[in-house]
């Protein structure tokens, strides 16, 4: 049994506006974030999307492509919501679990793509194949916070 901890969480207002840090945001069922561009609809996948509001990589990742890859991002550059830390996110694919009080359901693993290379560096795009995060549906709204657990939900 695993439990991690939410480090950092970001949003951004619209489409390519870079991402900002937040110490909590209010996750909506259906919808994402509250003041992402998701939740707005002015995302660059927006109407695109049929799954997954939420996204979430893993804070281990981004010190492997500095350690591995010599890519320095920072966690708000791989334009995911929230960098978790002790958190298996390959494994959350069609299983529930919670951050905080909020409970959600993993869809499906988030692959780079030529828009994130585009805003950051060319090379993400082989260093973070199968490992840039996973897409989750918001299965009970709630606030998520910095340091929140984040946990399986046990069946």
């Amino acid at each position: 049994m695993w439990r991690g901890i939410v480090e950092t969480i970001h949003i951004a207002g619209a489409a390519r506006a870079p991402m900002r840090s937040v110490a909590e945001a209010r996750a909506v069922q259906g919808r994402g974030l509250d003041g992402d561009r998701y939740f707005s609809g002015t995302g660059t996948w927006s109407g695109t999307r049929t799954a997954g509001p939420l996204t979430l990589i893993e804070a281990e990742t981004i010190e492997a492509l500095r350690r591995d890859h010599g890519i320095e991002v920072a966690p708000g550059d791989c334009r995911r919501n929230v960098v978790t830390r002790g958190v298996p996110l390959a494994h959350l694919v069609g299983t529930g679990f919670r951050i905080g009080a909020v409970e959600l359901r993993g869809v499906r693993l988030v692959e780079p793509c030529d828009h994130l290379a585009k805003l950051t560096d060319r090379r993400l795009l082989a260093a973070l194949v199968h490992r840039g995060g996973l897409r989750a549906d918001i299965v009970s709204s709630g606030i998520i916070s910095v340091g929140d657990v984040v946990e399986p939900i046990l069946t």
